[in-house]
């Protein structure tokens, strides 16, 4: 008998939240992150499906009519290129800007903040965001530099914080901002869209809402790597305490995402905590602290962090164990997985370490004794996720059936 898609939707969603509570599901839950791999393997350049949202959606069509996961993503991952091209990104090259129409876009990291600027950050997080990182960011926004704090508005105040939009650059600045929101409004359009359609067909929605660490939100995007990590040691008070002014944005924009897209899974993608970049020490000093406040408060508000950890993290494994029981999914790439499991096992649920280059360069038969591997350590009494190390781009269609058909021939448990 048949199932409908209205069946296939809540048995789907069911066996996903079943392993995230560390229930017994009816099996293995798959949740592979797909990123270019639909368009490499059906035939749209990354440039047509970064402009093209029409043609971006018929490739995840018939991704999702050739494998069949638990959890379907639509194009959130392959951002509208027209509107980037229009506000001018500064840390970003991407297919037709600054890369080959078919290569995966590039993060460019810059020293957006100075270090001399800390408490500029902290006092007033938003003023510094709105005047220095956005023009520094965007060249068609330069002219936000020349804005003033908002708080500065009450009783006569407005006089001097509205003055700055009367200058014709900002009123320029200001209508290339309007025609890109149009062409993002386009693009949220068509991934609210498709989501609808991902539900008619049975597959539940795999996100709410994206979030960062707060050290990762310094870290990435305002001071850069390498900057940082000397903060550690250069400016440790000033670091630590921009980082806590990064707790209540984080959790503010989590939430705020999740309720509007009306899903419960926030993504949190864990970049500077990894093995390789800070002690022990450091990462319990700088790094959990903040990143547990942000987990904590998106689990209050009803909500499942799906925390998506990048590279090595073999020694943060005790230390992820400080959070309440059945609430958080922790994906790994390079990790342990069966020290993961025997830490973590009975507290959240792990995913992933499926490697990508097994994928890519491997054999079918490989990924299924890979597979079966982590099946049979990871997946026991339940706990466990199927997905690749990381972002499935480049991958054999083969050895990614494989991953499918292994997992919901052998991953049964009932």
């Amino acid at each position: 008998m048949n199932k409908s898609p209205e069946q296939l939707y809540e048995e789907r969603l069911k066996r996903v939240n079943d392993a995230i509570q560390l229930k017994v599901p009816d099996r293995v839950p798959l949740i592979p992150i797909f990123q270019a791999f639909p368009f490499y393997h059906y035939g749209v350049t990354l440039e047509e499906a970064m402009n093209d949202y029409a043609k971006a959606a018929e490739a995840h069509d018939k991704l999702y009519a050739d494998f069949d996961p638990d959890l379907a993503w639509d194009n959130v991952l392959l951002y509208p290129a027209k509107v980037m091209e229009l506000l001018d990104l500064k840390w970003f090259r991407w297919p037709g800007h600054g890369v080959r129409a078919n290569s995966m876009y590039q993060f460019l990291e810059g020293e957006y903040m100075k270090a001399n600027e800390y408490e500029e950050l902290i006092s007033d997080p938003t003023n510094f965001i709105m005047s220095k990182w956005i023009p520094r960011s965007f060249g068609a926004l330069e002219a936000f530099s020349n804005l003033s704090s908002m708080r500065d508005s009450l009783w006569l105040g407005w006089f001097s914080s509205f003055y700055p939009f009367s200058l014709p650059e900002v009123q320029k600045s200001l209508n290339t901002l309007m025609q890109a929101s149009e062409e993002l409004a386009r693009w949220f359009g068509s991934i609210f869209e498709y989501r609808q359609k991902l539900k008619e067909k049975g597959f539940p929605a795999a996100w709410g809402a994206f979030a960062f660490a707060p050290f990762d939100m310094v870290a990435d995007t305002l001071r850069g790597t390498v900057p940082a990590l000397m903060d550690m040691r250069k400016h440790p008070e000033e670091l630590l305490r921009a980082v806590e002014a990064m707790v209540p944005i984080a959790i503010e924009s989590g939430i705020n995402s999740a309720k509007t897209m009306g899903n419960p899974f926030v993504w949190i993608w864990l970049h500077k905590g990894v093995d390789d970049f800070m002690s022990d020490e450091q990462y319990k000093t700088f790094y959990w602290p903040s990143l547990r406040k942000l987990l904590m408060g998106l689990i209050d508000a009803g909500l499942t962090p799906m925390v998506y950890g990048e590279g090595s993290m073999n020694t943060r494994l005790e230390v992820l164990r400080d959070v309440p029981k059945g609430k958080v999914l922790y994906h790994f790439e390079h990790v342990d997985m069966f020290r993961a499991k025997e830490i973590l096992g009975d507290v959240a649920c792990i995913s992933g370490n499926v490697p990508n280059s097994l994928l890519y360069f491997g054999t079918p038969q490989e990924v299924k004794d890979y597979c079966k591997k982590l099946i049979d350590v990871c997946g026991k009494d339940g706990g466990f996720m199927m997905d690749s190390g990381a972002l499935i781009d480049e991958a054999k269609p083969e050895n990614v059936k494989a991953m499918f058909e292994f997992t919901k021939e052998y991953g049964v448990y009932r």
